[in-house]
């Protein structure tokens, strides 16, 4: 067997100092804080899948800006590894009347001060890096990417 890790992209979308982001239940029912995100699907191009991830999770139309960073964490204890494409960009077009995915209860306008002030109801220590790496600056040309069919 080969070990994968799960790929998954994250947008970082920002407003007057706030993020956009979604409160979701986890598999053991613990509500928390992550940036719009989810798993790369089979033949799908990363910025496809994070302009899908954000859609489907917030209700809000994602294009793409730059890159942030690209994360690698292992869950503790050395369980499941996550390989994580994070973009910047603008939202637009909102649609309030399209449900949101399993699993997430709202989409949520919040400060890196809020964020940081419960670290217990982040999803992962990648949600703050995230955006700390966004408010430093970090910003890669998507050019970047290549998608070779």
């Amino acid at each position: 067997m080969i070990w994968t890790p799960h790929t998954t992209v994250a947008s970082i979308i920002e407003r007057s100092g706030r993020f956009l982001m979604v409160e979701e239940l986890t598999r053991d029912g613990k509500r928390v804080f992550n940036q719009p995100a989810g798993h790369l699907e089979e033949a799908e191009s990363l910025l496809a899948a994070v302009i899908r991830e954000t859609r489907e999770e917030t209700r809000w139309g994602f294009t793409p800006q730059s890159l942030v960073g690209i994360y690698r964490w292992q869950v503790p204890p050395a369980e499941t590894t996550y390989l994580r494409f994070c973009f910047h960009g603008n939202g637009h077009d909102h649609q309030p009347e399209l449900p949101l995915d399993d699993g997430i209860l709202r989409a949520v306008w919040l400060s890196r001060e809020e964020l940081a002030a419960n670290p217990q109801r982040l999803r992962s220590p990648m949600v703050l890096r995230c955006i700390d790496d966004y408010l430093a600056g970090c910003r890669y040309p998507l050019e970047l990417l290549s998608d070779l069919a």
